[in-house]
């Protein structure tokens, strides 16, 4: 497990939310603070847009590096987590594995950004 992974995880453990866990650990790559990633993943918490939360926050971070081109990367994103064992990206089929959501979807954006 990457570095970023390991945060994410981290700050899962100290009771941040699924979505505010990865998008924190990857802030600064999109360019915001911690603080703010954590604002913006509020929305994405507890499956409330339907999807599970870290995953909306990965997306969301591909959304912000890629742009235009981030569709594609999110189509994959979602194949590679269905792929690690989950079987779906919505928080009603994954609920109650949290941290094991938290860290595949740090460990599958972090070898998608190439870290």
């Amino acid at each position: 497990m990457g570095t970023r992974a390991e945060k994410a995880v981290d700050n899962h453990k100290s009771f941040h939310t699924c979505s505010g866990s990865v998008l924190e650990a990857f802030a600064d790559v999109i360019g915001i603070s911690e603080a703010e990633a954590q604002k913006i993943s509020m929305p994405f918490a507890g499956g409330r847009m339907g999807k599970c939360g870290a995953v909306l926050s990965a997306e969301y971070v591909l959304e912000q590096k890629f742009g235009d081109s981030a569709a594609e990367k999110v189509a994959e994103y979602e194949e590679k987590f269905k792929a690690s064992d989950k079987g779906s990206v919505m928080c009603s089929d994954l609920r109650g594995n949290c941290r094991a959501c938290v860290t595949d979807a740090a460990k599958i954006l972090e070898e998608m950004l190439g870290e």
